[in-house]
């Protein structure tokens, strides 16, 4: 037993597919710890096991071999999800019903009484930003409408912990964003938060610690702004109003240049060149739109180490 809210040890999954019925390791050994009130991204490509860790830490699959750990209970145990919020990635709705009867028919599921429902189901539409759309029929709704109400059903129990699989996915930046702010809110709030996702942006934002995984294998673990560091590894500079024979010197000193009608993007990978570019440009009479340098990110990071295991 562990006090830890997520724990797993070992996990392998196998599955054998095709008339040889060949295996395929999904999972290779992971081993995770995820703290108490944090929050914690398990992060990869398409395909590096992340849905495959998740079904076993819901208790969805069995593990070949290894254990997970849900509230201080091993996962085959019905009680270690008495307190978890779950969203799945590409979860089945009812479409048949509202989206309000949908977080009804799933608190009842979850033994809330009817004063409970009529009085939690308003206020997670507002949450999600789905209040004008409760009486509307699920079938109506949009992939990124179909996401917010799942996060609404994920929360309708009140859950301690949540798992999250791919949260961000099928949003706009704006549904993004408000997912990433509940997120944090729900982090402040003292649950314990893990989601898997490929968008790497969003978890930098969120996460406390993260996790890479890479075909089945877990090949970096820590905080997210260790590994980054805040070196700055490039420039960008965007300029118009310069004629080409200083297009050409600049594109000799730059790493990479592209051109979008009469503004030029330049990328050094040195601060000096860039700050000698500047200098060309306002001589030249120039225009300067933007100079940022760019620090190191965990897709940097992800394609490093996804190379290296490759």
């Amino acid at each position: 037993m562990t006090s830890d809210p997520i724990r797993a040890t070992g996990l392998h999954k196998t599955y054998r597919s095709g008339f040889w019925m060949r295996r395929t390791e999904a999972v290779r050994g992971v081993d995770l710890s995820i703290r108490d009130g944090e929050t914690f991204g398990l992060l990869g490509p398409n395909g590096s096991g992340k849905t495959t860790m998740i079904k076993m830490l819901t208790g969805l699959i069995l593990p070949t071999a290894g254990e997970a750990w849900l509230s201080g209970l091993p996962v085959q145990d019905p009680r270690s999800r008495a307190r978890l919020g779950f969203l799945p990635e590409g979860t089945y709705f009812h479409e048949y019903l509202t989206g309000r009867e949908f977080l009804d028919f799933h608190g009842s599921l979850l033994g809330l009484s009817k004063a409970e429902r009529r009085e939690r189901i308003p206020a997670l539409l507002e949450r999600v930003g789905m209040s004008h759309a409760a009486s509307q029929k699920l079938r109506s709704y949009s992939k990124g409408m179909q996401q917010r109400i799942g996060l609404a059903q994920a929360l309708i129990g009140d859950p301690s912990v949540l798992i999250l699989d791919e949260p961000m996915s099928g949003l706009d930046p704006i549904g993004r964003k408000e997912v990433r702010d509940l997120i944090l809110e729900l982090r402040d709030e003292g649950k314990t938060v893990f989601f898997s996702s490929h968008i790497l942006a969003d978890a930098e934002v969120v996460c406390d610690r993260v996790a890479i995984l890479v075909r089945g294998r877990v090949v970096h673990e820590g905080s997210v702004s260790a590994p980054l560091g805040q070196e700055i590894v490039s420039v960008e500079l965007v300029v118009e109003g310069i004629d080409e024979a200083l297009v050409q010197r600049l594109e000799a000193d730059a790493a990479r240049m592209t051109a979008q009608g009469a503004r030029f993007h330049f990328e050094f990978g040195e601060e000096s060149s860039a700050e000698k570019a500047l200098d060309q440009v306002r001589a030249a009479g120039g225009r300067i739109h933007s100079l940022v340098p760019r620090r190191r990110s965990l897709e940097d990071l992800m394609v490093e180490l996804s190379r290296e295991e490759a």
